[in-house]
């Protein structure tokens, strides 16, 4: 898949929260959750501050902010919220008061990147260990219409890839190109044996070898069309 294009934007969206303090928008989460700091009546100042601090991992900045009454939902540049920018940066500490003062995981920016979703994707597992533990949804699927499973297969991410079947993410899912996360383990990486593990991962956690693609290619004829014997013959256990 051809992310490169919409990680670009979103990463030029992060640049602009820390360089010039967006001006943040009303919340629009339609799942908050209830802060778990008390803090004083919403200042906008303060959620401007919260976008700062988010963007450059100034976890102690995000805290004065929250406490100050910051918006945790407002939206600033490219519609991020502030717990997504600090994912976008793998700011861990910075995301980690976030979410434990009721930031939204769900909630997702203009391209669809929730914190849940970006953190599984990119591999950032302590901040995706976070929002599974704070409500992530599952289910929740990406701009391609895939869950979290599948980006993290397709880059590689072994850790990633068991932290997420662990948590019970369905490992058949289909996307809107028509594959599943063993789909794209094989097809866009490259043989080696981190995806070899992944693909036995992805078996052992329950993946379906005779899902076709979208085109009715099983993934033991993707896996053998590109040479990758030990996918194969990990497709071959299974069977």
């Amino acid at each position: 898949m051809l992310l490169a294009a919409a990680f670009t934007a979103a990463l030029t969206g992060l640049a602009s929260c820390a360089a010039s303090a967006p001006e943040p928008t009303a919340s629009t989460s339609s799942t908050p959750r209830a802060s778990a700091t008390p803090i004083a009546e919403e200042n906008p100042m303060a959620t401007t501050d919260l976008f700062t601090a988010a963007a450059a991992g100034d976890a102690d900045g995000v805290q004065a902010a929250i406490d100050a009454g910051a918006d945790l939902e407002a939206r600033g540049a490219e519609g991020m919220t502030a717990l997504v920018a600090a994912t976008k940066s793998n700011h861990i500490e910075a995301a980690r008061v976030l979410i434990e003062a009721g930031a939204d995981v769900n909630a997702k920016d203009d391209i669809q990147d929730s914190a849940y979703l970006y953190a599984g994707a990119r591999g950032h597992n302590e901040i995706l260990t976070l929002t599974l533990a704070n409500g992530a949804d599952l289910a929740s699927t990406n701009r391609y219409g895939g869950t979290a499973l599948i980006p993290a297969s397709e880059r590689g991410h072994l850790q990633t890839v068991q932290i997420l079947l662990d948590a019970g993410v369905d490992p058949d899912h289909i996307n809107n190109l028509g594959w599943t996360a063993l789909h794209e383990a094989i097809v866009l990486g490259d043989g080696s044996a981190v995806y070899v593990d992944i693909v036995r991962a992805l078996i052992a956690g329950g993946a379906d070898v005779t899902i076709p693609d979208g085109n009715g290619v099983s993934p033991r004829d993707l896996a053998a069309n590109s040479g990758y014997d030990a996918i194969v013959t990990e497709i071959d256990r299974a069977g």
